[in-house]
């Protein structure tokens, strides 16, 4: 016992200087805060088209928008416990005011589409610099949201064929917007 010194156990931040004892890549830690962001963006412009579409007398489809609100939320939280079970800071990004350009559900929905296949391209470069950087746990997680994002485009492109069948306007359009309206927040287990 005499003259032996006390046993210093490494803190997070000893980790954090030491590059070969990083829980995580530095670059995947910054590529999921940012896809994080972009969860939460997308959440923002969902919210966005959904009071839209209440202004457009159109509840039901402001009912399912609200829906896919809530959907985006939940990724958003699944990166950020992702990153808090990994050790990891979560650095939330600015969000961005929501471009609502659009008269009509069927321009909403064709918005919608564009928008999921361009979070597909993030989820997917994320992936490929998971892979990448060998970060097993990350490839994990985002199978989950691959698949997630087939299920999204799937669900837009179902929403755009059944508008262009019923036009803009009319009884069609207003059993369309009744049946948008019965989409159910998701559960806890995941969206």
């Amino acid at each position: 016992m005499y003259g032996q010194r006390p046993i210093q156990v490494p803190t997070k931040e000893w980790h954090q200087e030491q590059p070969e004892f990083r829980n995580m890549k530095k670059s995947v830690i910054e590529a999921i805060n940012s896809q994080i962001q972009a969860e939460f963006e997308s959440a923002y412009t969902y919210l966005g088209m959904s009071a839209r579409m209440e202004s457009l007398n159109l509840p039901g489809f402001a009912t399912w928008l609200r829906v896919q609100w809530e959907e985006e939320i939940v990724h958003a939280m699944k990166l950020v416990d992702f990153m808090i079970q990994r050790d990891e800071e979560v650095e939330l990004q600015a969000i961005p005011k929501p471009k609502l350009a659009f008269s009509t559900a069927l321009e909403a929905f064709e918005s919608v589409l564009e928008h999921e296949q361009y979070i597909t391209d993030r989820v997917h470069k994320l992936y490929t610099l998971a892979v990448k950087e060998s970060d097993y746990p990350l490839q994990t997680l985002l199978q989950w949201f691959i698949d997630e994002q087939v299920e999204e485009e799937e669900n837009a492109r179902a929403a755009i064929d059944s508008l262009k069948l019923v036009g803009d306007s009319g009884p069609g359009l207003f059993m369309l917007d009744r049946e948008m309206g019965v989409r159910q927040p998701p559960d806890d287990s995941g969206a």
